[in-house]
């Protein structure tokens, strides 16, 4: 079964409509034996065709992230990291993995005092880590794949060969990028065909990045980190003042790391533990449980304003406490605790408040692309990879397809706190898949894109699904919450309060009543994500899917 729509600026009110619901939405996918949904139609039908192959959600995880770093490189690319949870159906368990990079060795935080940097650049050498995306890839697939790495690669091949078409939403914002990246030496040879962005429709093809391709499905993930490709990286970056080195890909490792969790009205939320900001979701939500929520209703002034003020609380401690684990202070523990996250509920008054305090839970003492698959054998897969502000750095190696990563600019230069910036270690990240379990089982995997959205956007999903009641489409077409203007993980602090930005569908008095509380209102359009998302039903013995309209995907099972 296919439902597909194409992006749209917001959501739009509609009137009635037999669902009920005042916003706009569709039906559900729902499918016996696999499911997928990505941002890009080819994305999710390559996913699929990989499972009706035999293939694990893992492997159409791949092939479906693959064809994305070709159609949709203003999200994702191999130049990027990849973050995932798995539910494994045979150890009856949730397995998570972390495939961020480390920044370079050679490049300390005294030579970028000694510049006179005090914020790394979103652009250029400096901001590049190590991309995990690739083994991340392989690292998945040595443990849950059964296709080989050929076949999984092969959809993507074929499109980067013969060229495929560019959907509305990703030739919008690869036009944005054009003018900011067109500079970086072998940016615009790669991805500015007759010398300008493709647009909607257009047919994009990446030779370089076929050949990449290929060569990672002969050789496997040591030709990108101790070999050709390598190589052609280090040259590259010797040659236009980068620090990121051959030795840094070749000391590359990524980690299996076990997610935590926090029970929210019966059911389990799953997200990775830092260097990611999952927890930030956790905390939200644990903050919120202490309220009805169900009862105040979906959209309500009471509701807005108590998760407004909760995220500016949780953002507060993404701010200062979160970072790299072997470099954090506060255990991840103490964080989504119930007595720590209910001291902090308390902070919460009828106005809006223009900053709180970082939290003291001592213990008595980023554009991405999300996409979700499900096998036949009850595996599910969250899945999210990114290059950072969209199509990453600029900088391009010659001959290779892709861009490299930005993601270094989410480190402090403020020296002594956790997210401050060192050699060889993972910047604070804003990527984050996420799970739902109810009693011990897979319940829902979903994500939602788009840098500090993300954690709002996780926390309201869930609120949706459990207090609302609403189905998987309408969790992820209901009208979004926006707040920005916390402190953030590069040093900046919150003073004013920060701004709501509320997207068309609430009741149109709700502005003026946050203003009344004290909200700075803001308007933004655009930056309220992308979701998708896969819910398994045990008792009817299918998949359902959804994929939001603010993307140009689409959920497809079979």
């Amino acid at each position: 079964m296919f439902s597909c729509m194409f992006a749209v600026a917001a959501l739009v009110l509609t009137g009635d409509r037999v669902t009920g619901k005042s916003f706009a939405t569709r039906s559900e996918v729902i499918a016996r034996h696999g499911m997928a949904a990505t941002s890009i139609p080819l994305a999710t039908l390559a996913a699929v065709e990989v499972l009706k192959d035999g293939g694990s959600a893992v492997d159409a995880a791949i092939a479906a992230n693959a064809v994305q770093a070709l159609l949709e490189p203003t999200g994702c690319g191999l130049g990027g990291d990849l973050y995932a949870i798995v539910w494994d159906p045979k150890a009856r368990e949730l397995v998570g993995y972390n495939g961020s990079g480390r920044s370079p060795a050679s490049l300390t935080l005294a030579e970028l005092q000694r510049r006179g940097i005090t914020r790394l650049p979103p652009l250029g050498p400096l901001p590049v880590s190590v991309p995990g995306c690739v083994d991340g890839w392989f690292a998945l697939h040595a443990r849950f794949g059964k296709l080989p790495m050929a076949r999984v690669l092969a959809p993507a091949i074929r499109h980067a060969k013969e060229g495929a078409p560019i959907t509305e939403l990703v030739a919008h914002y690869w036009a944005i990028s054009e003018p900011k990246l067109k500079p970086f030496p072998g940016f615009a040879d790669t991805f500015l065909p007759n010398g300008r962005a493709p647009r909607k429709g257009e047919l994009f093809a990446n030779p370089r990045l076929a050949a990449t391709l290929e060569l990672l499905a002969k050789e496997g993930r040591d030709a990108f980190y101790k070999g050709e490709i390598a190589r052609r990286i280090d040259a590259y970056m010797k040659a236009n003042g980068g620090f990121l080195s051959y030795d840094d890909l070749a000391a590359h490792t990524s980690e299996w790391v076990k997610p935590v969790s926090l029970n929210y009205r019966g059911y389990d939320v799953w997200e990775l533990p830092p260097n990611g900001q999952g927890i930030a979701a956790l905390q939200m939500l644990g903050i919120l449980e202490g309220f009805d929520i169900a009862r105040a209703g979906f959209g309500s002034l009471e509701n807005v304003h108590r998760f407004v003020e909760a995220k500016k609380l949780a953002f507060e401690d993404r701010a200062r406490l979160y970072a790299d684990r072997e470099f954090m202070t506060t255990p991840v523990e103490r964080l989504i605790s119930e007595d720590y996250l209910a001291a902090r509920r308390k902070l919460i008054g009828e106005r809006a408040a223009k900053s709180y305090p970082v939290g003291n839970p001592a213990v008595d003492e980023g554009d991405t692309i999300y996409l979700t698959t499900a096998d036949a054998s009850g595996m599910m897969v969250s899945w999210i990879q990114s290059n950072y502000r969209g199509m990453g750095s600029g900088m391009t190696p010659g001959e290779l397809g892709f861009v490299l990563q930005d993601r270094g600019e989410m480190f402090d230069l403020t020296p002594g706190r956790p997210n401050s910036y060192a050699p060889r270690k993972r910047p604070f990240h804003t990527i984050i898949p996420a799970f739902l379990t109810k009693d011990g089982e897979p319940f829902v995997s979903f994500g939602v894109m788009g840098g500090a959205t993300q954690p709002q956007g996780h926390a309201q999903i869930v609120m949706n699904l459990v207090d609302f009641g609403m189905n998987l489409q309408e969790a992820g077409d209901a009208p979004r919450i926006l707040h920005e203007g916390s402190s953030e993980p590069t040093g900046e602090e919150m003073k004013d309060g920060g701004r709501v930005s509320l997207e068309a569908g609430f009741d149109p008095a709700l502005p003026r009543e946050l203003a009344n509380r004290g909200h700075t209102l803001g308007y933004d359009v655009g930056q309220f994500g992308g979701y998708q998302a896969i819910r398994w039903d045990k008792q009817l013995g299918v998949y359902f899917g959804a994929s939001e309209s603010r993307k140009d995907g689409c959920a497809l099972g079979y």
